[in-house]
């Protein structure tokens, strides 16, 4: 049966100081690089004919360590790469909170309107958008299993689209963990076309704070 997995990428020094990634190409750090091999072997056992990451290091590093397992090569797509969080980009929330205190508000409680042409902060949909049309490009077969290694905010807000709902206006999904994954699988002509099997999913413990 088709299955569709969305893996987050290991550990970064950003994730353990609760700093925000956004676009910055930050690398795995060792707990990230040993969070990737351990969770590799249970996400080959899903199966995954095809494997396709973002173009930053954090993912593509993890989705290497699955390639290598599986022997299935790692494609690289950039729809793929994380929210773009502009200005906040490498600061943690006390951070934006002191040099942002108005946008801080708007982006922990507001929509994305508002916010986004002072700080250049990427909306939800529109970052989750991309996620989603790379799935939508999916010919997939009826054994297939699509791996997409990606990051926390563009995930959970793709998988909200995926399920009908707009990231902009409805966002359901607490924080993925480092090397978690969430697993979908076709609803045929039923609405949503796609439905969730499981969420956060993983080997270790969710490490938070997760930014």
């Amino acid at each position: 049966m088709t299955r569709l997995v969305l893996w987050r990428h290991g550990q970064t020094d950003f994730n353990r100081q609760a700093r925000i990634q956004g676009w910055s190409d930050i690398e795995l750090n060792a707990d990230g690089r040993a969070q990737a091999e351990a969770a590799a072997p249970a996400v080959a056992a899903l199966g995954p004919t095809r494997i396709i990451s973002s173009d930053l290091s954090r993912a593509r590093d993890t989705a290497e360590v699955l390639g290598r397992l599986t022997g299935v090569e790692v494609e690289v797509d950039e729809r793929l790469r994380e929210r773009c969080f502009g200005k906040l980009e490498g600061l943690t929330r006390e951070e934006i909170a002191e040099q942002f205190p108005k946008e801080h508000s708007h982006w922990r409680t507001g929509r994305a309107e508002g916010r986004v042409a002072r700080l250049g902060i990427e909306g939800r949909l529109a970052a989750g958008s991309r996620l989603a049309q790379v799935v939508d490009d999916w010919d997939k077969g009826p054994d297939d299993v699509l791996v997409l290694v990606a990051h926390g905010g563009i995930i959970t807000a793709a998988l909200t689209i995926l399920l009908g709902i707009n990231p902009d206006e409805f966002h359901p999904f607490g924080g993925l963990g480092n090397c978690h994954w969430a697993i979908l699988a076709p609803q045929g002509d039923r609405a949503p076309s796609w439905r969730l099997l499981e969420y956060n999913s993983g080997v270790d413990p969710v490490f938070f704070p997760t930014a």
